[in-house]
């Protein structure tokens, strides 16, 4: 036994650090955001561009686990629950609109009025006593720059209390320069800026709207970036990551009456970049300085002034359909005061913006934030993760937001994605249809 050698193990420090940023006490200063899952109620949310919504038209989606059905009638858009108060059913999987006052559900013809909600008739029973005594919810509508934005709320959140728009958009500028100085960009537009134009798109992402919002303005993220073909085919500087340098890097906006939450006080002297990894052989070799600034403000809007260049700025919303899924819009604004000038936006935008900026940029933050869901989705991945410095974003937007949301939205009933073994689900599965935003509609023939 003397003679056989002695078998010595290799020891890894594994589980939670104390060195980790996220304690349990910092971590209760944020517990109403760990419990958003579905998002935060009583905010405006990008809908649908205008485009997407013609006249006449009716279209379903669903925000905060809430179906929502949208019809424009002579221009103006109305926005009602998509769920019939009688058993259920979606109003825009089968439009039925008898005339421009009203919809109705297409399988047991319940009418509801666009502007109240109210319980009008039922096509077959118009004398129940039902009728004028019930309604469903409906929610406010505001369409600027080409956006239909719609204020998602509660159903007895009264219409007094409905804040304006700029409450739930970045803060503004010119008006804001003296308070977030920007010496080297122009000021960046905004979607209520006059003659303001607002080209994007918007698609389905498949992870928590959370995982997403903050994957925008995580400082370190960039990394996963190194490699894109706009940086280098621009020869921009993207550093590795930027760290920290000042207990204020990081400025919140908590007006009485604006927007609430975190501007970053990137490419000044509060923050560091960094450019080489010499124990990994790692070198940024670009030459062409690319600053911007992001900043995200509740409901989990993005802004990033002077990207992808001067005059342009970048807007994204991380909207909630449920609780593993959002829907994720990319938005470029400008100022365009002629259709001259619309036209050489657009021709940009569809040529550079679009292809390398929104789909070769921003695709790889939608396949890093899918990296990160299963370890997030039961809910434990909040607690048990290791956050560092760099991650000081984050912890303080999860504090102002915990402060600041109009509510946190209740998970989802009786509605796609509140449960995800149904047969329907399975149903869909198998016919190639993935979980989306919009209500696929019913062919006329069936």
């Amino acid at each position: 036994m003397a003679d056989q050698p002695v078998v010595r193990r290799r020891v890894v420090k594994t589980g939670i650090s104390e060195e980790r940023t996220n304690n349990s006490k910092v971590q209760s200063q944020y517990q109403p955001y760990k419990d958003a899952a579905w998002g935060f109620i009583n905010h405006w949310y990008p809908a649908l561009f205008s485009n997407e919504l013609p006249e006449d038209h009716v279209e379903g989606i669903q925000i905060c686990g809430i179906p929502i059905v949208l019809r424009r009638v002579d221009g103006k858009i109305y926005a009602l629950k998509d769920q019939c108060l009688h058993r259920g059913v979606r109003l825009s999987e089968k439009p039925m609109c008898f005339d421009k006052e009203t919809i109705s559900c297409w399988y047991h013809g319940f009418t509801f009025n666009l502007e109240s909600g109210l319980l009008s008739t039922i096509v077959a029973n118009p004398n129940d006593k039902l009728v004028g005594t019930t309604g469903i919810t409906t929610y406010p509508v505001q369409e600027v720059a080409g956006m239909i934005f719609v204020f998602v709320r509660e159903d007895d959140f009264p219409d007094a209390d409905v804040p304006p728009l700029s409450e739930d958009l970045p803060v503004r500028f010119p008006e804001n320069s003296e308070r977030f100085p920007h010496p080297l960009w122009p000021a960046a537009p905004s979607v209520l800026d006059e003659n303001a134009v607002a080209l994007g798109m918007h698609r389905t992402g498949f992870g928590n709207w959370r995982i997403a919002c903050e994957n925008g303005f995580d400082n370190a993220h960039i990394l996963v970036h190194k490699d894109n073909t706009i940086i280098h085919a621009m020869d921009w500087v993207l550093p590795l990551g930027i760290l920290p340098t000042a207990d204020d890097c990081i400025a919140t906006v908590e007006d009485e009456k604006g927007p609430k939450g975190l501007v970053q006080w990137l490419f000044t002297e509060k923050w560091a970049p960094v450019m080489e990894n010499k124990q990994l052989g790692l070198k940024i070799e670009n030459t062409k300085g690319r600053p911007y600034r992001t900043s995200v403000v509740l409901p989990g809007v993005l802004m990033v002034e002077n990207w992808p260049e001067e005059h342009v700025v970048q807007y994204e919303w991380y909207v909630p359909i449920t609780d593993d899924t959002h829907e994720y819009w990319e938005v470029l604004v400008r100022v365009c005061p002629s259709d001259a000038d619309r036209k050489k936006f657009q021709y940009r935008f569809d040529r550079v913006y679009k292809p390398l900026a929104l789909h070769g940029f921003n695709d790889c933050d939608l396949y890093a934030r899918e990296a990160m869901q299963n370890f997030y989705a039961d809910g434990t991945g909040w607690d048990d993760e290791q956050l560092v410095a760099t991650d000081v974003s984050p912890i303080t937007w999860r504090k102002v937001a915990s402060r600041w949301n109009r509510g946190i939205a209740k998970p989802g009933r009786g509605v796609a994605g509140a449960l995800k073994t149904t047969s329907l689900r399975f149903k869909d599965t198998a016919d190639g249809l993935r979980p989306g935003y919009k209500v696929p509609k019913i062919p006329d023939e069936e």
